[in-house]
């Protein structure tokens, strides 16, 4: 896994561009990656990187790899759902337990049942994502500018050997 990961990050160093471009990309697209916008993320994470004129393939990438963790997002989205509801309750107050609620496919079809869903966890899914994205931004940037040091300091030892 460590290998995987290591050769995907030196790939960053690959693309052209300017590592705050790469890292910014990513942040916007690790910040959709969060979003409950189910077939929306990609077009709209590729919207936004070309409205701030960063990289595009990095924020479909960083979009992307949400899909690698597929298991665990019922859990990620059942916490993103909590933080964003007792965000918005006056007092503050947890949701119900799932175990309490009744669940029947017409409901998902009433726009406020998708409402009263899709507002705390899209609240929610910003309070967990913007952290992540930030993070993201950083860990990039210095992996690309590592990546790219690496890659000149060999460029230099083939060019000093050679001749």
């Amino acid at each position: 896994m460590s290998t995987w990961f290591r050769q995907h990050c030196e790939k960053l160093g690959v693309i052209k561009d300017t590592p705050d471009s790469i890292a910014l990309g990513t942040a916007i697209g690790m910040l959709f990656g969060f979003t409950p916008l189910f077939g929306l993320k990609t077009l709209l994470a590729l919207l936004l990187a070309f409205l701030f004129r960063v990289n595009k393939i990095a924020a479909v990438v960083a979009v992307s790899l949400h899909d690698l963790v597929l298991p665990f997002w019922p859990v990620v989205y059942r916490l993103e759902y909590d933080l964003g509801y007792w965000l918005l309750h006056r007092p503050h107050q947890w949701p119900p337990p799932l175990t309490q609620t009744r669940w029947h496919w017409r409901g998902w079809l009433n726009w406020e049942t998708f409402a009263a869903v899709g507002a705390p966890m899209l609240l929610g899914s910003l309070l967990i994502g913007g952290p992540a994205s930030l993070l993201a931004f950083i860990l990039t940037k210095a992996t690309v500018a590592r990546a790219r040091q690496r890659r000149s300091e060999k460029a230099d030892e083939t060019n000093l050997k050679g001749g």
